[in-house]
């Protein structure tokens, strides 16, 4: 199924997964509302709502830029109205727009605990809501956040609860909208990668330039949100798939496309289950530490 015509709606989408998902919806026509804050370059970070714009339109998408924080209810319902008088509707709900601070309880202040609860669960909240009236017009519409499957074993709270609590409330919207909008046709599904992704949070918070050399490119989670979208959203919904997983029942098979450096093991992704097995033949480094 192609997406030429629709109109995908995505927060945080001027890098990173979210630009990622964008361009490849570009690529079969579609608009693109690149719903985040970066309207100026960053010291350290590349990529902004207009450089973004630009890589859409080149890809052969329609964009629109615009500079919206999801923590401000006025921004974020402005955008929309922006979005559905350009376009004509909304398709598409991407919550990708996520804040992270992986520290413990005592190291957390209240302002990071703030930014990462307003951001991740009431953000994605905010904007679920702001699209539903326009979503439940659209003929195959689908929310997809960006959140990890709800596994509620102690291990993935220890050390950061705060954004355990702030990433899972993404992963309740799903359980819960899913569920809620269900006979309306919209589908809430959430996806979340099974390895570290080549990202700006990656290099510069977490791991470097060597973590990046263990990670996947943005473009696994690009191609399964794709294949998501091109569910029937009304049979298609209250998933939580882990990327390589669901590529592999699509049909996927050659997993090292994906890969920065061939030559390093991957590192492992925080939130992935126990119980969730790789596709035949992808290893991790299980002595590697895990990151989100």
């Amino acid at each position: 199924m192609s997406l030429q015509g629709k109109t995908l709606f995505i927060t945080g989408a001027s890098r990173g997964i979210g630009e990622a998902i964008a361009l490849r919806a570009a690529r079969d026509g579609a608009n693109v509302v690149i719903a985040a804050k970066t309207a100026e370059p960053h010291p350290k970070l590349p990529g902004t709502i207009y450089t973004a714009a630009k890589d859409i339109e080149a890809a052969g998408g329609q964009a629109l830029p615009l500079v919206v924080d999801v923590r401000d209810e006025a921004s974020v319902m402005a955008a929309v109205e922006q979005a559905v008088a350009r376009f004509g509707g909304i398709d598409i709900c991407v919550n990708n727009a996520s804040a992270i601070s992986l520290t413990p309880t005592l190291a957390t202040d209240m302002k990071r605990y703030d930014l990462m609860n307003q951001v991740n669960a009431r953000g994605s909240f905010l904007t679920s809501k702001a699209c539903l009236p326009h979503l439940k017009k659209a003929a195959n519409p689908h929310v997809l956040m960006i959140s990890p499957p709800l596994d509620m074993s102690p291990k993935w709270f220890a050390g950061h609860t705060a954004y355990t609590m702030a990433k899972f409330g993404m992963s309740m919207c799903v359980l819960g909208m899913s569920a809620e909008f269900k006979a309306d046709g919209v589908a809430f599904n959430a996806l979340w990668p099974r390895t570290g992704i080549a990202t700006a949070a990656i290099q510069f918070a977490l791991s470097g330039d060597e973590g990046m050399r263990r990670c996947r490119k943005p473009e696994i989670m690009a191609d399964a949100a794709h294949a998501i979208f091109s569910k029937k959203a009304s049979a298609f919904t209250g998933n939580f798939l882990i990327d390589d997983s669901f590529l592999y029942g699509e049909g996927v098979r050659d997993f090292d496309q994906y890969r920065v450096d061939p030559s390093m093991a991957l590192m492992p992704d925080f939130f992935v289950p126990d119980d969730s097995v790789p596709p035949p033949g992808v290893t991790l480094d299980a002595g590697a530490p895990a990151h989100a």
